[in-house]
């Protein structure tokens, strides 16, 4: 079982930057794909971005490949998402996501195994 908990999340202006994270209760990096999702009001949940297992390959949508910045601490076990330039398309809940299934795309949110519980992100114009 693996527990993840975001935080960082706020108010920004557009054209701020913003920086959450992830905290997970155990080592993820190596046994488990992390990912960013989020969701606005009367939206599905879409793909952000993405940690592949290992840290072998980066993924990230292409509404914020050129913004959004994905990365990893092992020693603290936490998995950031740097977002700069940002619009207020970006508002949102935004969920991290654990996930170990190697035969679906870290960009689908059905691989994935454990949510936290979303950290809240506005964006003011």
């Amino acid at each position: 079982q693996v527990q993840l908990v975001e935080s960082g999340g706020g108010l920004v202006q557009a054209g701020g930057s913003l920086r959450v994270s992830c905290a997970a209760s155990e080592r993820t990096f190596s046994s488990y794909s992390m990912g960013w999702f989020r969701q606005a009001p009367g939206k599905e949940r879409e793909f952000v971005a993405a940690l592949r297992r290992s840290g072998s390959t980066t993924y990230l949508a292409d509404s914020v490949k050129d913004r959004f910045t994905i990365s990893g601490d092992i020693t603290k076990n936490t998995v950031y998402l740097q977002m700069n330039s940002m619009k207020p398309e970006d508002a949102a809940v935004y969920y991290c996501a654990a996930g170990s299934k190697p035969y679906l795309s870290p960009t689908s949110r059905w691989m994935y195994d454990y949510w936290g519980q979303g950290t809240q992100v506005t964006v003011s114009s």
